[in-house]
């Protein structure tokens, strides 16, 4: 939960630095709107009037990412437990209509410009050199909008950053159209602000679409799906992966995960399997504010078991009275109709130099298969948490069983759980070493 809380500060840190640069960029753009006006009206220049006009309107749409932000970053409270990060998408959403208008006023200029013929006048200092400043300008906002949109996954300073790049193509346009106005060129101005205008109108439509797409809760990234689905299954414990869902709320998003575990599982040990995939998705994702994470019962259709035997006859091999000692193991692949005999394992541990906690090192040897369930009469202590630690079911056959008439009565709900272990017992090995140093 330490890795939630550490992601929560972030967070907020994230929106600050967001809320930073969309004012400071909303200051800047208004002074440069104003000084396109008023030098448009002083020298009679309509491109730039136009073109400040259109500053205006990025003003607007930048000052509400700002508000968005704002209302984003606000504190939690009861009437609103999961935050006010949607209205930043709420704003993105409207400043894509903002920028589809805009696109479709410079169609309608570029047209009428078409036109228009044009008439000798004096060089334009001044409006040329607004226009180079306006260029120079779009440059600097595009890429810190960008980089801190980038930086803390705003989806509306980059809008507003693939605005700001169009921009500098508009400033390029209006600067060639004074240029070119004064040279007493035709149509080439009307021709390539229509061209400008269609890229802000295909990218405005862009900018509406993705945030009511976010709003219905539609999945925008199934590449990221798959792969917290494929992190998450490795995690111990898991037996599943039913669902991941993945909902975008502003510049952040909120995963909720369904995964499979043991039925046998206490809800302590359901709990730590919960807390160790809300970790894992916490550490691994900064921009996943929040995990909810949702533990079914196990329903797999093929389990792999282990069984102790005393021989080796197929599934007719007799279990062996305690796990530690039996001379093999048979390791299955069940499902609900067939069985499959994976491997036999002979217990080398059983050798003179190796016959201390020899349950423990055979499970140490076999847990690599991915063991979901032994059968054995009893366990020894050390050998029982083991498996409980891996979240293996153990299931108490009588010794003498076949494997198959083990299997046939798990099938038919007649074995019990093993919950406990075996009573501690001094072995038969521990006896026997006793003997050998009373004897020496």
């Amino acid at each position: 939960m330490e890795a939630i809380g550490e992601s929560m500060s972030s967070h907020v840190e994230s929106l600050k630095r967001g809320r930073k640069v969309a004012l400071t960029a909303t200051v800047i753009i208004l002074l440069l709107a104003s000084s396109k006006l008023v030098t448009g009206y002083l020298f009679d220049s309509r491109i730039l009037i136009a073109d400040g006009l259109h500053s205006g309107v990025d003003t607007l749409a930048i000052f509400a990412s700002w508000f968005g932000l704002w209302l984003a970053s606000q504190k939690k409270s009861k009437k609103f437990p999961y935050g006010l990060y949607r209205a930043e998408t709420f704003v993105t959403l409207v400043i894509g209509v903002f920028i589809a208008l805009a696109g479709l006023e410079n169609v309608f200029a570029g047209y009428r410009k078409l036109f228009l013929s044009p008439t000798p006048q004096e060089f334009p200092i001044l409006p040329v050199v607004v226009s180079v400043l306006s260029l120079a300008v779009s440059c600097y906002i595009a890429r810190k909008e960008r980089e801190t949109g980038t930086a803390i996954n705003s989806r509306a300073l980059l809008a507003n950053a693939s605005e700001a790049f169009l921009d500098i193509g508009t400033s390029f346009v209006v600067l060639m159209g004074i240029l070119l106005a004064y040279a007493a060129v035709p149509h080439v101005e009307g021709i390539t602000i229509i061209l400008i205008a269609l890229l802000i109108v295909r990218l405005g439509i862009k900018n509406v679409w993705t945030p009511v797409m976010v709003l219905m809760d539609a999945n925008l990234d199934p590449e990221l799906q798959e792969e917290i689905e494929e992190k998450v299954y490795g995690v111990t414990g898991v037996k599943g992966v039913t669902g991941v869902k993945i909902r975008q709320s502003g510049p952040f998003r909120m995963v909720e995960c369904s995964i499979a575990a043991s039925p046998s599982l206490s809800v302590y040990k359901a709990h730590e399997i919960a807390d160790r995939v809300e970790d894992l998705i916490a550490h691994n994702y900064r921009q996943i504010e929040s995990v909810f994470v949702h533990i079914e019962p196990s329903r797999q259709d093929v389990v792999s078991a282990i069984m102790p035997v005393q021989d080796i006859h197929g599934l007719d091999s007799k279990l062996h009275g305690h796990f530690g000692r039996a001379p093999y193991f048979m390791i299955l692949r069940m499902d609900k109709e067939s069985v499959e005999i994976e491997d036999f394992y002979y217990n080398e541990f059983l050798s003179e130099k190796e016959r201390i906690h020899v349950g423990v090192k055979v499970i140490r040897a076999v847990i690599t298969h991915g063991l979901d369930i032994v059968f054995t009469p009893k366990i020894g202590e050390i050998s029982f948490h083991m498996l409980r630690d891996n979240f293996v079911e153990i299931y108490k056959a009588e010794e003498g069983l076949s494997v198959r008439e083990a299997i046939s009565r798990y099938r038919d709900n007649l074995l019990e759980p093993i919950v406990a272990p075996h009573p501690a017992e001094e072995s038969q090995v521990e006896k026997e070493q006793m003997v050998d140093r009373k004897e020496s």
